[in-house]
């Protein structure tokens, strides 16, 4: 059974935050949530996720009134996002990344929009960089040919194509709040009553596709998902990734891309079944075509290309047995 959640109307909003060896950022994350936070009730429940870098002591020094939860081992997102509901008791769960920083109004008009639309399950905003550049904030759930699409470099040649441009909306206009399949994981508001009756993320995904399976369950159960691009939040991304440690080929994030590989064959085994199978042909297809145009070559640059692409088709195959084809998900910390 899905936990249930002690909501008081006293408490608007649980800001949830999962931390892994983030503590710069997440101070300036902590002091984004202080400024935003007027005129609402609000608690903040921070999950550290086994850091090494002093954070779970910079909160209990300067930021008493957080609840901390110290895990000793790395949860991944998902599961340690569960491992804090049953400190919350907010009307909404906010979901927030450790280098996100709320800006002007963002926290008081996501409540606003939740209150005022009742159908709608789940919330996103308008992500943008320091230098208020847009990020990907709404999306549309993944497909054998978006993924196509991504890979291949078509998404990005024809954005403004509907049909290309599919998976992050990218013809659509931005400013424009828009029902939508799912929005990242960085900000989201969720009632918490669709939490206590249909659960929070599935531990079976340890990084990725976890926002994304939360967000098709809450539609099947007849909400909405909505993007509103008056909530503005900074994102950083990825602070947590450049912490992992224990790469697995010489190139910078293997171990990251290992994790996406294998999250993408569980979403597609748990939602359609035995395209988890095509999922992983059409990868393998890219890698080695990939591969291959770079086979004959005395260029250095072609040959690193060569190796970098055989070294992914490898990671695919190890993703493929390490899920038993998307059914099963390996022992954690992944």
């Amino acid at each position: 059974m899905p936990p249930v959640i002690s909501s008081s109307s006293k408490i608007d909003a649980s800001i949830v935050i999962v931390s892994f060896n983030t503590r710069v950022v997440l101070r300036e994350c902590l002091e984004s949530i202080e400024r935003e936070s007027a005129g609402l009730q609000v608690e903040i429940v921070i999950v550290d996720n086994h850091s090494s870098d002093g954070s779970p002591e910079m909160i209990e020094r300067d930021f008493p009134h957080v609840h901390l939860i110290r895990s000793k081992v790395n949860l991944g997102f998902g599961a340690a996002n569960n491992a804090a509901l049953e400190s919350c008791h907010g009307r909404y769960i906010v979901l927030l990344n450790s280098d996100a920083f709320l800006c002007p109004d963002s926290l008081r008009l996501a409540v606003q929009h939740m209150d005022e639309n009742p159908r709608a399950g789940l919330g996103g905003a308008r992500l943008i960089g320091r230098d208020s550049s847009w990020q990907p904030s709404a999306r549309m759930f993944p497909s054998i040919f978006s993924d196509l699409t991504v890979m291949t470099g078509l998404a990005s040649r024809y954005p403004k194509s509907r049909i290309f441009g599919h998976f992050d909306r990218t013809w659509a206009d931005q400013s424009l709040a828009s029902e939508v399949d799912w929005v990242p994981g960085a900000f989201s508001i969720i009632r918490s009553d669709i939490i206590s009756k249909l659960g929070f993320f599935d531990p079976a995904f340890f990084l990725y596709s976890e926002e994304v399976d939360l967000c098709r369950r809450i539609k099947a159960a007849g909400y909405q998902i909505w993007y509103w691009p008056d909530i503005k939040v900074i994102h950083i991304g990825g602070e947590s990734s450049r912490q992992v440690k224990s790469l697995e080929m010489s190139s910078a994030g293997a171990q990251l891309v290992l994790w996406r590989m294998r999250s993408t064959l569980l979403y597609y085994r748990k939602h359609h079944g035995a395209k988890a199978w095509l999922a992983k042909n059409m990868e393998l297809a890219l890698y080695r075509l990939t591969a291959l145009r770079n086979a004959f070559s005395k260029d250095p640059r072609r040959i690193a290309r060569r190796r970098e692409y055989e070294n992914l088709a490898a990671l695919m195959h190890r993703a493929w047995q390490d899920t038993r084809g998307g059914r099963t998900s390996p022992p954690r910390p992944w």
